[in-house]
């Protein structure tokens, strides 16, 4: 999927519809000039409802939708006829959609499962009728509810990638090249920082029919939970990751130090993610010899490394398969 058809954050003004009124009607007919109130209710203002489509990877279509309005529902009738309810609207979003409030910032909730609904506008329920205000006292009332209005509000939609595994790392770190090595995906490879601008997916196989899901993530920076270079929309697509896979380059100044960094922004995002389970991997291993190597593991004692190079394909197998286990413990 390309930059340009990847959308990943939408905001849009969201309008449920009000309820209609309560019909003031007395039964009338050829024999009775004076009968009870029989006035119906008011019908339900439609929705508006989010339901979760696995098919979708991507909030491209809701991009220039603005304005959602749902309809009103029907007054009521005589006879104690009810008004006919709002037509809901239904928006089908991918799964890992996450709903807030955009004036409170307030999360109304997440899509999880296809076909799962949530209303993120309810609409306003219908007026009853005069002829539930009837009583011993007050036998023909000359009243009935108004029906509620609608809610209304802008809200703003984001998406989580959901992957089994999520490439972490600065930009330039190969995190790229490696997803194009291991499965048919085709991002964006170019020696500068932040080709990658929007989450790739793709399936990596492994032996026979098993495969897993891997995410590109755009590279993060130091201050990236501030929000520095986009650091809170590339976030974001993490927190739906089973495995982090953290890259570091062969030609980096310090390992250890970078480590500690990308560990750092995503435990000031997010200390749920350090919970997941984290494999580090340094990349462009072709650069190295066996004596750098095992310097490089002696500077990161207490972290298990694992080598590998997209360029040579050294260790990519050997990385399939050590996802691949991790993956199958769970």
């Amino acid at each position: 999927m390309s930059n340009q058809n990847f959308v990943d954050h939408v905001r849009m003004f969201c309008r449920s519809g009000h309820g209609g009124r309560g019909s003031v009607h007395f039964y009338r007919d050829t024999f009775t000039q004076h009968g009870g109130p029989d006035g119906g209710d008011g019908g339900r203002g439609g929705h508006v409802v989010l339901r979760g489509n696995k098919q979708m990877w991507t909030l491209l279509h809701l991009k220039y939708r603005k304005h959602v309005h749902a309809d009103d529902g029907d007054n009521g009738s005589k006879k104690r006829s009810s008004g006919k309810s709002g037509e809901d609207v239904f928006l089908d979003v991918p799964i890992g959609t996450v709903v807030r409030d955009d004036e409170t910032g307030e999360r109304i909730g997440e899509i999880l499962s296809d076909g799962e609904e949530l209303i993120i506008k309810q609409g306003g329920r219908g007026g009853q009728g005069n002829y539930h205000f009837k009583n011993a006292v007050n036998q023909a009332p000359q009243y009935a509810q108004p029906g509620e209005e609608g809610l209304e509000g802008w809200m703003v939609l984001e998406l989580k990638v959901l992957a089994d595994v999520g490439l972490v790392g600065f930009p330039n770190a190969g995190k790229s090249t490696l997803l194009s090595v291991v499965s048919a995906a085709k991002p964006e490879i170019a020696n500068y920082a932040f080709t990658t601008l929007v989450p790739n997916l793709g399936v990596v196989q492994v032996r026979g029919h098993q495969s897993f899901i891997m995410a590109d993530i755009p590279g993060i920076i130091e201050g990236a939970h501030q929000g520095k270079g986009l650091g809170h929309r590339f976030l974001r697509h993490i927190e739906r990751n089973s495995i982090l896979l953290f890259m570091i380059p062969a030609d980096s100044g310090d390992y250890k130090k970078e480590y500690k960094i990308l560990c750092n922004e995503l435990l000031q995002y997010n200390p749920e993610l350090m919970d997941k389970e984290k494999i580090v991997c340094i990349s462009k291993s072709d650069m190295l010899d066996d004596e750098l190597k095992k310097l490089i593991k002696k500077n990161m004692r207490g972290v298990p490394i694992h080598f590998f190079s997209a360029y040579s394909n050294e260790g990519i197998l050997e990385l399939k398969q050590l996802l691949w286990g991790a993956l199958s413990v769970e």
